[in-house]
């Protein structure tokens, strides 16, 4: 086990937060927890594929970063009903 994948378990343990964030509280605060989880996401992704050494899985992480931002913004456009 190297550095990188000890990175990503790490920050696979700091993803309980943003679970909590979502499951309670108000609107906005399930928003940023889901925004908070897209990007350690796309953390996890990317450290998963330094640690490995495929560079192939890189394109994961992007991809995952790119439907987070866009998930979001639905998330926003919905939410802004009731605020």
């Amino acid at each position: 086990m190297n550095t990188w994948l000890i990175a990503a378990t790490a920050l696979v343990f700091a993803m309980a937060p943003c679970g909590i964030a979502c499951f309670r509280g108000t609107p906005i605060d399930r928003m940023v927890g889901l925004e908070m989880a897209g990007i350690l996401t796309s953390l996890i992704l990317l450290l998963l594929a330094q640690g490995f050494g495929n560079p192939n899985f890189y394109d994961l992480g992007l991809t995952m970063s790119l439907l987070a931002f866009g998930g979001g913004l639905v998330f926003v456009r919905f939410l802004e009903r009731w605020l």
